[in-house]
């Protein structure tokens, strides 16, 4: 990556390596990452526990040292500066909101340290009461207030100082369900409101796809895909994006032959014929991902597509997961819209299809 490339963006990640320890018994968690950050994006790293992600998050922030590669902020390297002299804000998991404070003291505290006016002290911190939609809640303790409302304050707080970058890590995992959908869309709307590059820390995918313009898709300290939500899940580059970005059905298949650019008809060890994306000669075996909402299905035996039997189907409000098995006993997961009229039922007979280019050859 180079430098001058890097100096454009709000963040620069060149070859980063980050080892604790020494020795035998020394771990690397990143094993030279290297990516941009663009100013005003909402950029997000997602990955498994023990990814690397958060270690990332760390280093941005200055809480850890690299031990080999370049970081920039803006266009500056800034390997060597501390924390509190970067234009960084950084939201725990745990929101760290001090108790005997009230909201607005919280939310004042990073600006009395900044030596402010108190009168922009206090327009600062109606201004983000507002936008966190908190006002009325000023004289209110952290004990008094909500996880959703206690996640609002610590935002608040952080972004007060008017930081260029807020790091988030893993701040919803606290929150019920239905909070964390609904915080979603709360920090997405802010981020664009307020035009501040944030990074966020999930392992959850949808979090991920709910709110990203820009994934990283993490495992075992290395980036494994970067790009948008649509193309994490819609084209991944290997097995484990595929199988980590949403439900997919993972199966080996032999090309037969071309069926148009970068298309080959493909059938599976269980005789499923299908066109797949990707390349490879006739003979050649190769790993495809196919979503389950891109597979057909139809109650009964009959047409072009290939016969299964029902094995299960589980309810899932709008949709429902269906379990079948072709011929030979190989499972394969659908997912269908849920209709009133559906005839579907467990061990009947049905017969599935799968779109040309709805399969995706996949990478080891």
């Amino acid at each position: 990556m180079e430098t001058q490339a890097l100096r454009r963006d709000a963040v620069g990640i060149d070859q980063v390596v980050k080892v604790y320890g020494e020795g035998a018994s020394a771990v690397t968690a990143l094993k030279g990452v290297s990516l941009s950050i663009a100013d005003n994006e909402f950029f997000t790293l997602l990955g498994p526990s023990g990814c690397g992600k958060t270690t990332l998050l760390r280093i941005i922030a200055g809480f850890e040292q690299v031990s080999g590669g370049r970081v920039f902020l803006f266009g500056e390297e800034i390997e060597q500066l501390p924390p509190n002299r970067r234009p960084v804000n950084t939201v725990f998991q745990h929101y760290a909101l001090f108790p005997h404070m009230t909201v607005e003291e919280n939310i004042a505290f990073g600006l009395r340290r900044l030596k402010r006016s108190d009168t922009e002290v206090k327009k600062r911190v109606g201004e983000m009461m507002e936008i966190v939609r908190l006002s009325g809640f000023a004289g209110r303790r952290p004990g008094q207030l909500s996880g959703g409302q206690q996640q609002r304050v610590a935002l608040a707080r952080a972004l007060a100082p008017q930081p260029k970058i807020l790091l988030l890590d893993e701040p919803l995992s606290a929150l019920d369900l239905k909070l964390r959908q609904q915080m979603r869309l709360e920090l997405k709307q802010i981020q664009e409101n307020t035009g501040i590059t944030f990074i966020f820390v999930t392992h959850d995918q949808e979090e991920a796809l709910a709110m990203s313009d820009r994934i990283a898709v993490m495992s075992q300290g290395e980036v494994q895909q970067l790009g948008t939500a649509e193309d994490v899940y819609e084209r991944p580059s290997n097995r484990f994006v595929a199988d980590f970005i949403g439900d997919t059905n993972l199966i080996e298949a032999t090309v037969l032959g071309e069926d148009g650019p970068d298309r080959r008809r493909c059938r599976t060890a269980q005789g499923l014929e299908l066109t797949a994306s990707g390349s490879g000669d006739p003979g050649q075996m190769v790993h495809l991902s196919i979503r389950p909402e891109r597979i057909s299905l139809v109650a009964g035996i009959g047409g072009s597509g290939t016969p299964c039997t029902i094995d299960r189907i589980i309810y899932l409000g709008t949709n429902r997961q269906v379990l079948v098995r072709l011929a030979d006993g190989a499972p394969l997961t659908l997912l269908v819209p849920n209709t009133s009229g559906s005839t579907l039922e467990p061990g009947s007979a049905a017969t599935i299809s799968v779109a040309p280019g709805a399969a995706r050859q996949l990478r080891d």
